[in-house]
């Protein structure tokens, strides 16, 4: 089944909530390699591992939803292999990026303690503030 209309449009109703949050470009990255992963290894969690893999090399989860990232290029383990196998991810969190602008994300999602953390603590701590969000969207939905 194609995420698209006929007109090309991404059918927002097949997305998942965060990218339903998100700018047309994230959607269409997502909808487009889920389709094709589809047709190349069936309905399921592989084809989904691969569509996040391919939409975490542009874009990154900030809170709620996904934002264009800086600098193209995988943002964790899972996404610079593609979505063969199951590896740790950094869940949208761009874990690549420089230490300055994880903690500028913290700062913008107001994480406590930020200017204490390691690199590794501040991709934990978004990670954790990404999911609080995205709860919290999805009660209000």
């Amino acid at each position: 089944m194609s995420r698209f209309t006929k007109d090309g449009k991404v059918k927002a109703e097949t997305l998942p909530s965060t990218l339903q949050r998100s700018d047309e470009k994230a959607q269409d990255t997502f909808a487009a390699t889920l389709d094709s992963a589809e047709e190349q290894y069936g309905d399921g969690e592989r084809a989904r591992r691969t569509a996040f893999a391919s939409l975490k090399h542009g874009f990154e989860k900030v809170g709620d939803h996904w934002e264009p990232k800086e600098q193209k290029g995988p943002s964790d383990q899972q996404a610079a292999h593609g979505g063969a196998e199951a590896r740790p991810t950094a869940g949208g969190v761009d874990a690549n990026a420089s230490k300055q602008h994880l903690y500028d994300l913290a700062k913008e999602l107001d994480v406590p303690g930020r200017s204490r953390m390691s690199k590794d603590e501040l991709v934990a701590a978004l990670q954790k503030a990404n999911d609080r969000e995205t709860r919290k969207a999805r009660e209000a939905q």
